[in-house]
């Protein structure tokens, strides 16, 4: 049993670029699922389907992974924030810049899962769950 499923979702993926996969498969969630299309708005992986595997009970979410032209890894680094043990709650004004803009902080509002610009933008803040770049 995995205590963290978020932090499960993000190693997987960490993994998989590192071994230059095609895809990766995760077990699904509604989380989850919000969290990979807000990470294919943002141009770190290419796509994610909500599927079942044949001879399977539950849902998957396959994430297409994506790479650069001479197969550099898009994501460079991508780690867990904000974790069981330790919240990680900020107010708008106090989200993390990561670096200097370049790169994504996600970040769970009352307005849903929310990149921290448009965070700081909308003026609210929340659970910072993981940083990537």
């Amino acid at each position: 049993m995995v205590s963290d499923p978020i932090a499960d979702m993000l190693t997987r993926i960490r993994n998989a670029t590192r071994g230059y996969k095609e895809s990766v498969d995760v077990p699904a969630s509604k989380f989850k699922e919000q969290l990979a299309k807000l990470l294919v708005k943002e141009g770190y992986i290419a796509s994610v389907e909500r599927m079942r595997p044949e001879g399977q009970q539950f849902d998957v979410l396959r994430l297409g992974l994506k790479y650069g032209e001479r197969r550099e890894q898009v994501i460079k680094h991508i780690e867990r924030v904000s974790r069981p043990g330790r919240r990680a709650y900020l107010s708008a004004d106090r989200l993390p810049r990561v670096r200097n803009g370049m790169g994504l902080a996600v970040v769970s509002t009352s307005k849903g899962l929310l990149p921290d610009r448009e965070a700081r933008k909308e003026g609210v803040g929340g659970e910072v769950i993981c940083v990537i770049w």
